[in-house]
């Protein structure tokens, strides 16, 4: 059965602003400033954990002794 060439216009309109909403979404969620804002905030949140912190901070502060004695000895 042959279908009317306006109802096929229409199916093709309405096929093409699904496909452009679509490719808004995909462009929203794949931005890049806001994957590396998202991956920021993920480090940061992570190393403001007491377990990562206070070790963190320990090497550091050993790391700075070792220098420190290096250099004046």
């Amino acid at each position: 059965m042959a279908r009317d060439p306006e109802t096929i216009e229409r199916e093709i309109e309405q096929a093409r602003n699904a496909l452009a909403a679509t490719l808004d979404q995909l462009g929203t969620k794949a931005d890049p400033r806001k994957l590396a804002d998202q991956a920021s905030q993920g480090i940061k949140a992570k190393l403001n954990e007491p377990k990562i912190k206070f070790p963190l901070i320990g090497a550091g502060a050993l790391i700075g002794f070792l220098l420190l004695r290096k250099l004046f000895r």
